[in-house]
C-alpha cells in the first residue's frame, strides 16, 4: 500500500505518517492531541455552561407552570363585606386637566352562585346626586382570571368587562373600551389589602399601554 504523506499542524516528527492508516492508532493519537491541545479548555467551559442552564431552564418551565395552574378562585375574598367607600372621580380624563370629583357611598358585597361568583352593590352620593350600581365577579377556573362587569343603574347598560388576575396580593385587570370617540386600554388595579380596607382605581391608556392616567380612585373602610 502507498504511503500518504500526511503533515498536521504541529506535528515536527514525520516518522508517525504511515501510522495514520490504521485507524486505531490514528483515534489514540487524535485523543492525546486533543487532550494537550488549548481546545480543552474551551471544551470543558462549553459543557459546564450546559449544564448549568439546563436546571434553571427546567425550574424555569416549573415556575411558568405553577403560575399558570395557581387557584385564584379565592382571589376576592377579601371584598365580602361592607364598607364604607371614599371617591374621586377626574372630570374630564386624558385632557390634561387635573380636576377631581369627591364622592362616598357604601359598597355592599356578598357571594353568589354557590359561592362561585361575588356581586358588588354600590350606592354613592356625589354633587350631581345619588346613583348606585352593581359589579359581578366571574372566576373562570380554565384561564385562572377573573372578569369584572359592572352596570350602572341609570342607564342599565352592561359596560365591557375587565379581566385579570392577582400576584403578589395586587390584582390588575384589563379591558379596551371607547372613550371620547377614541379607543383606550383601561386597567382597574385592587392594591393595599388589608382586613379592614382596600384600595381600588382605574386608568385609561390612550397609547397602547406605554402611559396610564387615573381617573377613579377609591378607598374602602370596612363596616363589617
Amino acid at each position: 500500500m502507498k504511503t500518504i504523506e500526511l503533515h498536521p499542524a504541529g506535528m515536527a516528527d514525520n516518522s508517525q505518517i504511515g501510522n495514520y492508516i490504521n485507524k486505531e492508532n490514528f483515534g489514540k493519537h487524535l485523543k492525546s492531541r486533543l487532550a494537550s491541545s488549548t481546545l480543552l479548555p474551551l471544551i470543558l467551559l462549553v459543557c459546564c455552561v450546559a449544564l448549568l442552564l439546563r436546571p434553571t431552564h427546567c425550574a424555569a418551565q416549573q415556575t411558568a407552570t405553577t403560575l399558570v395552574s395557581r387557584d385564584g378562585s379565592h382571589d376576592f375574598d377579601f371584598n365580602i363585606g361592607t364598607w364604607k367607600t371614599q371617591i374621586k372621580r377626574l372630570k374630564n380624563p386624558l385632557s390634561g386637566t387635573t380636576e377631581w370629583i369627591n364622592m362616598e357611598g357604601t359598597v355592599t358585597v356578598r357571594k353568589v352562585c354557590g359561592g362561585k361568583a361575588s356581586l358588588e352593590e354600590i350606592e354613592v352620593n356625589s354633587p350631581g346626586g345619588h346613583w348606585e350600581g352593581a359589579t359581578l365577579f366571574l372566576y373562570n377556573p380554565t384561564s385562572h382570571q377573573w372578569s369584572q362587569n359592572f352596570v350602572s343603574a341609570g342607564d342599565n347598560i352592561l359596560e365591557s368587562p375587565t379581566i385579570g388576575s392577582f400576584k403578589n396580593n395586587v390584582g390588575e385587570l384589563f379591558a379596551q373600551e371607547t372613550y371620547e370617540g377614541r379607543r383606550v386600554l383601561v386597567r382597574g388595579t385592587w392594591s393595599h389589602i388589608v382586613a379592614n380596607s382596600h384600595q381600588y382605581e382605574e386608568a385609561y391608556s390612550a397609547d397602547g399601554g406605554k402611559t396610564w392616567e387615573t381617573y377613579f380612585s377609591a378607598s374602602l373602610t370596612r363596616i363589617k
